[in-house]
């Protein structure tokens, strides 16, 4: 505790007290920690530190109240790859604790009825201010047109265009086209491709990334070397199994992500296939364990973390009404080439 307050040791510290050890107003206080616009970097790091020094906690009701805002933001989500919703989460967090945000993690069932119905009571009961939509949430299109009804600020991570509000996606179909001629400049014709969940537009793009790639290469597409899969390594070792039971078998398989790719990996190993040489595999997401399966699974990185870091912001700009509140943006993945994919058996 610093030397000019020893009256406040054993006591809980104000915002006058914070206010006189920084050496501003009480006013500036409030400004820095309702994260308003206009405060100095220096001011408010000078008042963050003073808080720090005396363990001054600002009254969260009492912000409430002057504000009139819950100073809290909704994670809607139903994605079966807890990989994905803990990056989302971690990345919307760190913006948030930037903005004196908390964030309501609600996970939800995709049903039109109660999706909305849960969704508006939050709001309407003060306990969000707005929402981030993750897949497949952010393309319900129910929701998204309740929420525009009544004003709700939202964003979407989605790459489907689906009422007024900002998106923040990542161009799936080009990545998976990159992947696809990383296949092929390895020399594979028979390639299989393991679709994702079939409500999911990220399945759809790298699909048709696919089939692109596989056409502007002159290859023709063997619908019995295209399974539909759920984004789930259950699925994925279920695809797996079936292709590798084709009399004439793919010597590569793309699966639409890395939970998947390890089932068709598990499947491999099982039947005595080698990868990468009697077949290649790959995914797509880059989760921690592509790294650590056997062999490293070759994947596309998702930059899932900057995802969310940009929906957390834009939502935030947009409770607040600041500019960038209704800017979009696309993100772009990176290929990474690990040990799963080699030149195709001769």
């Amino acid at each position: 505790m610093n030397d000019l307050f020893p009256a406040n040791q054993g006591k809980k510290a104000t915002i006058d007290d914070v206010a006189a050890l920084a050496k501003v107003s009480i006013k500036t206080v409030s400004r820095v920690f309702n994260a308003e616009p206009n405060v100095r970097p220096t001011t408010r790091d000078r008042v963050m530190a003073a808080a720090r020094e005396l363990d001054y906690q600002p009254n969260l009701s009492a912000r409430r109240l002057a504000a009139k805002r819950a100073f809290v933001i909704g994670l809607l989500y139903d994605n079966p790859q807890s990989d994905y919703i803990i990056a989302i989460q971690e990345g919307a967090l760190q913006i948030c604790r930037q903005y004196g945000y908390h964030i309501l993690i609600h996970p939800c069932t995709e049903e039109p009825a109660g999706l909305v119905s849960e969704a508006v009571n939050l709001k309407s009961q003060g306990m969000v201010d707005g929402f981030l939509l993750s897949q497949p949430i952010s393309e319900n299109a129910a929701l998204i047109q309740a929420l525009e009804q009544r004003n709700i600020p939202h964003v979407r991570i989605s790459q489907r265009a689906l009422g007024g509000a900002p998106c923040i996606s990542v161009n799936d179909e080009e990545a998976a086209a990159r992947m696809t001629q990383h296949l092929i400049e390895l020399g594979h014709t028979r390639i299989g491709f393991v679709m994702g969940h079939p409500d999911h537009g990220s399945s759809h793009d790298r699909h048709d990334g696919f089939q692109r790639a596989m056409a502007a290469a002159g290859l023709t597409v063997n619908p019995d070397w295209v399974e539909q899969g759920l984004y789930n390594f259950e699925s994925g070792y279920s695809a797996g199994r079936r292709l590798l039971a084709a009399a004439l078998r793919p010597t590569a398989i793309f699966a639409c992500n890395d939970h998947m790719a390890m089932g068709v990996l598990t499947a491999a190993h099982e039947q005595g296939v080698t990868v990468p040489g009697q077949l290649s595999v790959c995914g797509f997401d880059d989760t921690p364990m592509a790294r650590y399966s056997w062999p490293p699974l070759t994947t596309s990185r998702q930059p899932i973390h900057q995802v969310a870091l940009l929906a957390a912001e834009v939502l935030l700009k947009r409770i607040r009404n600041e500019a960038g509140g209704d800017q979009s943006h696309l993100l772009h993945c990176e290929l990474v080439r690990r040990a799963s994919t080699g030149s195709a058996p001769g």
